[in-house]
């Protein structure tokens, strides 16, 4: 495949990191994605998982971070399941690779732009369009505190909405919401009863279920070297709540949510990067 064009050769990104794994959350959970994690970000949520990639990058162009997007997704294009025998190679049809790519069965690898905040650089949006030209699903975690409504229509957008645990939920962008669309999805970060609370109350008031689907994610506790000073504390009155808790609340309360759990966290240790 011959990647689309950018816009223009000048243009760069400050990465944290490329790399290939399971995705490990939305409803795309446990499909091979290829994350582009982006340098900065600039919220301090009390229970961010991934400081490192506030400060820690490296220029790269966009060219670059494309070609290194089709390398690692390249096995996933040469899959040739029961051709190695020439025999059998004659009889099967010649199957196009977009013909198995559908709304329920996407083109492997995803790949997400994560971070940090990906829309705080600009340029990420052309990374987006041209990697959608290229044919990849592309999907957006972003933190709600950014204009969304430039995103390529085509990226499916995963967009936090901060609860009160957080310390981060007065930059909650509140306009995006009529932005979004069927193939988006909603993220509540649940790391409190009152978290719970605060959620189920958007959901209701802004008659979020009508718009894309709602995740309802439990916060795993940071290892200690995950605990950068620049967080900013959970404020006073919040009370703890365990993931089984959560879980019980929705099916009691019959939430229309998904939960779900951060899958690469019980697969590797919670502090591991790159996958």
């Amino acid at each position: 495949m011959v990647p689309a064009k950018l816009s223009t050769v000048a243009d760069t990104l400050v990465i944290n990191e490329i790399y290939l794994s399971l995705q490990g959350e939305s409803t795309f959970a446990g499909l091979p994605c290829i994350f582009v994690r982006l340098t900065a970000c600039d919220l301090r949520c009390s229970y961010c998982d991934t400081a490192y990639a506030f400060t820690n990058g490296k220029k790269h162009s966009l060219e670059a971070i494309q070609a290194e997007v089709n390398r690692l997704a390249k096995p996933f294009q040469q899959q040739t399941p029961v051709r190695d025998d020439p025999a059998k190679r004659e009889s099967l049809p010649s199957i196009p690779h977009s013909a198995l790519c559908t709304p329920h069965s996407p083109r492997l690898p995803l790949v997400e732009l994560t971070g940090g905040e990906p829309l705080l650089q600009k340029e990420s949006l052309f990374l987006m369009k041209a990697l959608c030209d290229d044919g990849f699903t592309v999907l957006l975690e972003t933190s709600g505190a950014h204009d969304i409504s430039p995103v390529d229509p085509r990226v499916r957008r995963i967009m936090d909405l901060k609860c009160p645990s957080s310390g981060e939920v007065k930059r909650n962008r509140w306009e995006n919401l009529r932005h979004l669309k069927d193939t988006d999805e909603i993220k509540f970060v649940i790391g409190s009863r009152e978290d719970y609370d605060w959620a189920k109350e958007q959901i209701y008031e802004h008659k979020l279920v009508a718009i894309c689907p709602l995740l309802m994610s439990w916060v795993h506790p940071l290892a200690p070297e995950q605990q950068d000073k620049s967080l900013k504390k959970v404020p006073a009155g919040q009370t703890p709540i365990p993931r089984q808790e959560l879980a019980e609340k929705i099916i009691a309360d019959a939430l229309p949510v998904r939960f779900q759990i951060q899958m690469h966290k019980v697969i590797w240790p919670p502090e591991q990067k790159g996958v």
